[in-house]
């Protein structure tokens, strides 16, 4: 299976690209290996990584305070 980008991990995660590089950049999910072709480097996600960003979605993700509930009429 070919490893995958960091976009489509987060369209299989159900979160946004940037979303996922916060959590990278802050340390809350563990970077996969990063490949360097010329200037540029790229991270090459595996099926495991992607169960663990999965994990950490399940478990902190819009845990917080959040938005209000719309009250009823």
């Amino acid at each position: 299976m070919s490893p995958f980008s960091t976009a489509e991990v987060a369209a299989q995660v159900g979160i946004d690209r940037v979303t996922l590089e916060r959590w990278l950049r802050s340390g809350k999910v563990k970077a996969p290996k990063t490949v360097r072709v010329g200037p540029r480097r790229y991270r090459l996600w595996a099926s495991g990584d992607i169960r663990r960003v999965k994990r950490y979605k399940e478990k902190f993700y819009r845990k917080g305070r959040g938005r209000k509930k719309k009250r009823e009429r």
